[in-house]
Formats: C-alpha cells, structure tokens, sequence
C-alpha cells in the first residue's frame, strides 16, 4: 500500500509565495528561461554578492547534491503520489524513499520561515 501526497499540500511555489520569496509575475518570467539560465543567473547573483565566492563551498563538487534536492523537491510537489514522484524521476519507489529521508526534503516544507 502507498502513502498518496496531494499535490496541494507539498508545493515549492506555494511555499515561496507564502515567504513573499516570488510572486505570479516572477514565476512568468522565470518560465521563459532555461534551467540552465536559471542556475547561471542564480549562481552569477551569488557570487557578485560573495565578492567572487560562493557561500564558501565548491560548487562543482556539490552540484550533484543540490541538483538531487531540488528535483525531490520538484518530484514531490508536482506528483500526485510518491509512486508518481519515483516515476517521474526514473527511480524505484524504494530509492525515492532512501533519497527524501537522505535530503531531508519533507523538512523543508513542514517548516515555516
């Protein structure tokens, strides 16, 4: 038996728009960019307020973690249930499951700002 998460309930927009992180206009223009822009502008934003350094991490040695954080995070908002997000992703159910306890990734919707 599978536990079914509402998309409702589990959501990176909703939960940005309640931080007042973004809004409807911003997520229109973000629409029209790339992944790869995004990360190249967000990544361009952080070191031009870090002096030249990112938050004092290699980036590219943790590029593999942050970009599997975000797509738990992006699995678990739009799938309907946790079986759906594991399709989505390309991964057993079982390894969806070890992944979101890995990351942590309910933590970051649960807590409030």
């Amino acid at each position: 038996m599978h536990n079914p998460i509402p998309r409702k309930s589990y959501s990176v927009s909703k939960k940005l728009k309640e931080e007042n992180k973004t809004n409807d206009l911003f997520e229109i223009q973000l629409s029209n960019l790339t992944l790869e822009e995004v990360i190249a502008l967000k990544l361009e934003l952080a070191t031009k307020e870090a002096d030249g350094k990112l938050y004092g991490i290699p980036i590219w040695n943790n590029l593999h973690y942050i970009v599997k954080d975000a797509c738990l995070k992006a699995a678990i908002s739009g799938a309907n249930t946790r079986r759906d997000a594991a399709r989505f992703l390309g991964i057993s159910y079982s390894s969806l499951k070890a992944s979101l306890r890995k990351y942590n990734v309910f933590h970051y919707f649960i807590n409030k700002p």
